[in-house]
Order: structure tokens, then sequence, then C-alpha cells
């Protein structure tokens, strides 16, 4: 009996955080289009690259007119922390095969929180599994949704779409900062490199520059 209660709790944490913070697609879909993407490669980045904080980071980067290396090397560099869950989820999760190469493209901040609070490990691969699947579909499904009703709009801008990334970023990334005098230390340091370097370089390198630094302090 327990072992069907946690299953099924598993499931429920699942689809509910999937559902709920896979919503947040529009706003991407909405700020990868006012950014200059067309329809097809704001659908085309949710689907491979599939990390919220790191999608918007780039789009907003090429939105402010940056260069776009730059603004790619940030983003993987923010993405840089899937690594370190990959990490932890391993012994837990135990894919093995080709499977693996699935389950890592599903390692992100959502599904890693809901595995790790199951209690058993059976409820923990369910966990990962439901979050991942419902955050997947609901994430690009959205995306689509957001990039065609701004792409019909004629231009963003007049709306005030532009501001709909950072803003959409601030809401991804405020939840993990609430509960860490820590982390919120990190992220404000990060922000100083950033608007400090920004009158000097060019768009998406104080994004890259900041990401670095945090990257550097969370490896020693």
């Amino acid at each position: 009996m327990d072992r069907t209660t946690h299953r099924s709790a598993a499931v429920r944490d699942g689809l509910g955080v999937g559902l709920a913070v896979g919503l947040s697609g529009l706003a991407f879909g909405a700020s990868a289009v006012t950014a200059g993407l067309s329809v097809p490669q704001a659908c085309v980045l949710s689907l491979l690259a599939f990390t919220g904080a790191s999608q918007f980071a780039l789009t907003g980067a090429a939105g402010a007119g940056g260069d776009l290396v730059a603004a790619s090397l940030g983003a993987l560099l923010l993405g840089g922390r899937n690594t370190l869950y990959g990490l932890r989820l391993a012994d837990l999760l135990r894919v093995r095969g080709p499977r693996r190469l699935l389950a890592a493209h599903g390692v992100i901040d959502e599904t890693t929180a809901v595995a790790l609070a199951q209690p058993t490990q059976e409820a923990a691969r369910t966990g990962f599994v439901t979050t991942f699947a419902a955050l997947y579909l609901t994430w690009n499904l959205t995306t689509l949704g957001g990039a065609l009703g701004t792409s019909s709009l004629g231009d963003p801008g007049v709306l005030g779409l532009d501001a709909v990334g950072p803003a959409a970023f601030l809401a991804i990334l405020w939840p993990r900062l609430a509960g860490s005098a820590e982390l919120r230390g990190l992220a404000a340091g990060a922000a100083a490199v950033a608007l400090c370097a920004s009158p000097f370089l060019p768009p998406g390198v104080p994004v890259l520059l900041s990401a670095t630094t945090v990257l550097v302090v969370l490896v020693r």
C-alpha cells in the first residue's frame, strides 16, 4: 500500500509542477519573437535546449543586440548547473543504455526537485519521468502558442511585450533565491558584475561574465 501511495504522490507532484511551470513557455515564446527569432526558431530552441533560465538569457541578450556567440555561451554556463544535478541523480535514477541520453535531456531544476523530494527510489523515478513528460509537453506547446500569438501582432514592442522576457526570467529565478541567503548573495554579486560591465561591454558579454563568476564560485 505504501509503495502505491508513494508512486501516486510522485505522479501528482510531477503533474502539478510540470503543468504549472510549463505555462511559462507562453512568456518565452513571446519574448523569443520579440527578440527577433522566428516561430520555428523559438520552437526548436525549446525542443533542444529545454532549460528556461538559459533560454530567457539567450533571447534577452539577442534582443538587446548582443553577439550570438556570447549570448549562447552565457546560456550554456547558466545551464551548466544541470550537470551537477545529473551527478546527484545518477545513482538515484540508475538509467542505463541509450535511455541515458533522454534522461539527461530531462535533468533540470523542476525534475530534480520532484525526484529528490520522494521518499523511495521507485517514487523518485516516477516523479522524475512524470515531471519531465508533463513539463516538456506543456513548455513546448505553450512556446508555440506564445510565439504564434506574438508574431501576429506586428510590432510586439508597441504593447510592451519586450519586457516579458526579463520579467519571466526574474519570476523563474526568484523562488530559487527565496529560501537561501547564500544564493541571494551569490545572485546579487553576479548582478553587480553584469551591471558594472554593461556600460563597457557589448550586450550578451556581461551575462557571460557574470555566469562565469557564479560558476567559479560554485566549483570552489
